[in-house]
């Protein structure tokens, strides 16, 4: 199952999908253009067989609609999506164990792009999102996630909940993440395999998905503060594994 990522744009992005192997067919870049790093991802997108078109200003502003593109946008193949059994497989392949995240309905494509790049650096091995509802996996996905979108398994599923029957199938622990949850994450055992549940920007994780988690987690934070962005609250848990993992 694919959607597809017509543009991307920005030098880290390209760097990104250039290490990634992404198959790029055409780029833009800006007429004249010196800077060191963009020439030299161009020769690269050259050596792969990528034709190159120098335009000016205006012609890149209007494809990357506006955005920061740094001066250059590239069209890219589309993104490949796997499914809940291949990527357990290939979890289970890995040297760590198992570690994925289930986003309910995260709606802001910004949140969506930051946790992509948490989960990248943090280690885990998968992200499971709904087919509808939740941000799209776009070329503003791949911005925001300085290009690790390409760097982790990515699983649609009808509902969040078809995830969770199959992790609990699997005997895969389920943990989510709420400000309600009664067990601090840093008296949770966050070592072995887990399946990270987070919920939407407005009003979190849906009821009927929580009546299923194994686990209900919250995060202290200071009185001053009423909750955490979720992506920044995504960003401290995963750490707060790869931690525990490293000790």
């Amino acid at each position: 199952m694919e959607e597809q990522v017509s543009r991307i744009y920005g030098i880290h992005a390209l760097e990104e999908a250039l290490q990634a192997s992404m198959n790029i067919s055409k780029v833009f870049a800006q007429t004249n253009q010196q800077h060191p790093k963009v020439k030299a991802l161009l020769n690269e997108c050259a050596k792969q067989g990528a034709t190159i078109s120098y335009v000016p200003m205006e012609k890149l502003q209007k494809l990357s609609k506006g955005r920061n593109h740094q001066g250059i946008v590239a069209n890219i193949a589309p993104v490949s999506f796997v499914t809940l059994e291949e990527m357990v497989t290939m979890a289970n392949e890995a040297s760590t164990p198992p570690l994925f995240i289930l986003l309910d309905q995260i709606s802001d494509v910004r949140n969506f792009g930051a946790i992509i790049r948490s989960a990248v650096a943090a280690g885990a091995h998968g992200i499971i999102i709904q087919k509808k509802g939740g941000a799209p996996v776009n070329a503003d996905a791949v911005k925001t996630s300085a290009g690790t979108l390409f760097k982790i398994p990515i699983c649609k599923v009808d509902h969040i909940k078809d995830a969770l029957f199959y992790f609990q199938a699997e005997g895969i622990p389920l943990i989510a993440a709420t400000e309600k949850g009664e067990q601090s994450l840093y008296n949770t055992d966050l070592k072995n395999g887990f399946a990270l549940v987070m919920g939407s920007e407005g009003r979190g994780i849906n009821p009927s998905v929580l009546k299923m988690i194994d686990t209900q987690i919250h995060i202290p934070i200071a009185a001053e503060v009423d909750s955490l962005n979720v992506a920044v609250a995504s960003a401290v848990i995963l750490f707060e594994a790869k931690r525990q993992r490293l000790s």
